[in-house]
């Protein structure tokens, strides 16, 4: 049985992401002209072990491409990884406690003297 804690952080350096990753080109449509129509220079990186996909569109070469879509891989793996530390709960203290005490009847005073005055 596996759980959260248990799981591996992924590796995010080149050689991990360049090994563990399936490289696809395709044709790129969008701004660039004859070149970028007639050119495979989209880079799809999938990887495998975490199932993430980038892409990276925005250059006319493909090698380009291919450092960007590696870039974005090993950011998204890092976001991935980050695992948030649980939170403990705590009571307030007694001086927080009669701080806020204070602040609230401090409140009320200011709400209370902008109400109209009722003679009575």
């Amino acid at each position: 049985m596996s759980t959260v804690d248990e799981l591996e952080p992924y590796a995010t350096d080149r050689e991990s992401i360049e090994r563990d990753s399936d490289i696809t080109f395709f044709v790129a449509g969008g701004p660039g002209g004859q070149h970028r129509n007639k050119v495979a220079t989209g880079v799809r990186l999938t990887h495998r072990p975490s199932g993430l996909v980038v892409t990276a569109t925005e250059r006319r070469s493909q090698s380009a491409n291919r450092e960007a879509a590696l870039e974005r891989l090993a950011a998204r793996l890092e976001a991935a990884n980050y695992v948030p530390t649980p939170r403990i709960a705590t009571r307030p203290a007694r001086a927080a406690k009669a701080k806020r005490r204070t602040e609230k009847r401090l409140r009320a005073q200011t709400k209370q003297s902008r109400r109209p005055v009722r003679d009575e």
